[in-house]
């Protein structure tokens, strides 16, 4: 198997790779901003206490604990969101596909598979988004909380195990 952006000439990766990790570290800094009035007793974590939320009720809890205006940043974060997901699929599956360039072996193979599970985490994060829109406009009675619960689990495994990933390949030491 090949990994998915192999395509790209190998001078161009790692300039690639700079730009789509400042583009998501820039995003990343303004989800912050949004989230900061997310963050309530009922949901400790912002947006991502009610990723994991899992029932309508805890759902609803979060929600009816911001106040209008917190929720119309969730849903304008919800919205950004889509931007932010390929910025950070394409830095994670480039960081990877520069690391797994740096071996050789079964480690070098599992790279392919790692660039893939990068590309597919904003498929699960999409769905994930779809339920969690559906939780702030109507969370009764909802299988939602539970199907975002359950992507968002998918994704945050996927980019954890593609970060390690690509942290493991460029601090082991290079192939001779």
């Amino acid at each position: 198997m090949r990994h998915p952006l192999e395509f790209i000439s190998p001078e161009k990766r790692k300039p690639l790779f700079i730009l789509f990790l400042a583009l998501t570290l820039l995003l990343f800094a303004v989800f912050r901003v949004l989230d900061e009035p997310l963050r309530t007793p009922a949901a400790p974590n912002g947006i991502v206490s009610l990723e994991l939320a899992r029932s309508p009720g805890a759902s609803v809890d979060m929600v009816n604990s911001w106040s209008e205006h917190a929720r119309l940043l969730a849903a304008f974060g919800l919205g950004m969101d889509y931007l932010f997901m390929p910025l950070y699929a394409l830095a994670l599956s480039l960081g990877i596909l520069l690391a797994s360039r740096r071996h050789t072996g079964g480690f070098a193979r599992l790279g392919a598979w790692m660039g893939w599970a990068a590309l597919a985490a904003p498929l699960f994060d999409a769905v994930e988004n779809y339920g969690l829109l559906h939780s702030l406009l109507s969370p009764l009675f909802s299988l939602w909380p539970l199907i975002a619960s359950v992507c968002a689990a998918i994704k945050f495994t996927l980019l954890l195990l593609g970060l390690l990933y690509a942290l493991i390949g460029w601090l082991w030491l290079k192939r001779m």
